[in-house]
């Protein structure tokens, strides 16, 4: 690798940066739940209309922020979302109702929805096809990193200084990005500081040597003519919203399961994600062992992706776990969340085997757009109706029950799916 040369692994640093300070921008209001709730009188119901208002506007965004990144190009297309959802973060400390919340969660939602497909787009340039799934597993570990950070510092900015900062605070992280991305990122042709050996190594996949130089773009709709699009997307659409429930629910979770505080809620929440990101960073590491091993890149996709779905079944026994002891109950959902992320490192993969690099971010907004729509019907469906009715007679327990039970389950259902739809993940000739 020495010889070859590694700036590819700076622009993966930067997108890794990007993707932390998406995720602690996005979380600070989950660690928030229960201070905001008796600040501004919500109930579980409004935090549900604030979190779906989120989904619904990060899903209209990543129909639209795929196309908008291909069409100007991922240094302009990653510093615009970045910078927008910044201010987005910083406006929720203006907010003093549950509509002022909702208010700054669509403009959240609608400009965070610019990151992966900037994320995946960036890997697709930078990165040979093998080294890709452990690029986006280096990078996508950004989103455990800022769900680590945020409760080991959001309650404390809370506590100390008022819920207001925290937000403010977060939101001004996204600027420092900002500086950075403008001095280092340039694509791989107008870099002067990668090597022809790195240069050509990132170029050696010979099926994509002729799409390098075409630059034309390819509209969405036309996207959707494809069985891989649809593959990619109903993926999306089973696995995303799991992940939406540890994110917006965990410290909600642990609050009324065990009765922690704002503050003693922030180290086990913290634990969860640490374990993460093992699978996260796992997660590229198989499927290349695999590759290495002469196995053809699909299958090695696939035969990883049904692993992590295996190691997500546990899940179901959490609260059995529980009642032993609190971190079983930890280790266990820490467990899946890791499967979930190695998963997502493998299924954002499969978009730059199946597609050429014109058409990934456009891919990935669709597919993105279709994890959001899967989270807002889950938590209109499930957590919305189903969280307040069974808190209301004390038994919300039986509420997370149900929701470990459809978490165990979506990954192996989106496995067959995938597998049905492309049992060989052939490339799409565009």
């Amino acid at each position: 690798m020495e010889k070859i040369g590694k700036y590819r692994w700076t622009i993966c640093s930067l997108v890794f940066f990007a993707t932390t300070v998406n995720y602690l921008d996005r979380q600070v209001i989950s660690l928030l739940k229960s201070v905001l709730s008796k600040d501004l009188k919500w109930d579980d119901g409004d935090y549900a209309n604030i979190e779906i208002t989120f989904k619904i506007f990060y899903s209209f965004g990543m129909l639209i922020a795929g196309n908008i990144v291909d069409k100007l190009g991922t240094k302009k297309g990653y510093a615009w979302a970045t910078g927008l959802w910044s201010l987005a973060a910083i406006g929720h400390a203006f907010a003093n109702s549950a509509f002022g919340f909702m208010i700054a969660r669509a403009g959240l939602g609608l400009t965070e929805a610019g990151n992966f497909p900037a994320a995946i787009k960036s890997t697709a340039e930078w990165f040979p096809k093998k080294e890709r799934a452990l690029a986006t597993g280096i990078f996508n570990s950004g989103t455990n990193i800022g769900a680590i950070v945020a409760p080991l510092t959001v309650p404390l900015i809370a506590v100390y200084w008022g819920w207001q900062w925290a937000f403010i605070i977060t939101g001004l992280i996204g600027f420092i990005w900002l500086v950075l991305w403008q001095i280092y990122y340039t694509s791989p042709k107008d870099s002067k500081k990668l090597s022809k050996a790195e240069y050509d190594y990132i170029h050696s996949d010979k099926e994509e040597e002729e799409n390098i130089k075409n630059e034309e773009k390819v509209p969405w709709i036309q996207l959707l003519g494809f069985r891989q699009t649809w593959a990619f997307a109903l993926g999306k659409f089973l696995t995303d919203p799991v992940w939406w429930f540890y994110l917006f629910w965990l410290p909600d979770f642990l609050q009324s399961e065990y009765k922690l505080s704002l503050i003693e809620i922030s180290f086990p929440v913290a634990v969860v994600y640490i374990i993460s990101t093992v699978g996260s960073i796992g997660g590229g590491y198989l499927p290349l062992a695999f590759i290495n091993k002469n196995m053809p890149v699909f299958k090695a996709r696939k035969t990883s992706m049904l692993i992590f779905a295996l190691f997500v079944l546990p899940v179901i026994f959490s609260q059995l776990a529980g009642k032993v002891n609190m971190w079983l109950a930890v280790l266990v959902i820490g467990i899946a969340a890791a499967a979930h992320q190695a998963w997502s490192a493998n299924i954002f993969t499969t978009v730059s085997d199946m597609f050429p690099k014109k058409a990934t971010a456009s891919v990935v907004g669709i597919g993105g757009m279709a994890g959001g729509l899967g989270g807002i019907l889950l938590t209109w469906a499930v957590q919305k109706n189903m969280f307040v009715y069974y808190r209301s007679i004390n038994q919300i327990e039986t509420a997370y029950y149900i929701m470990f039970a459809i978490c165990a389950g979506a990954y192996l259902l989106a496995w067959l799916i995938m597998h049905l739809l492309v049992p060989r993940m052939n490339k799409v000739d565009i």
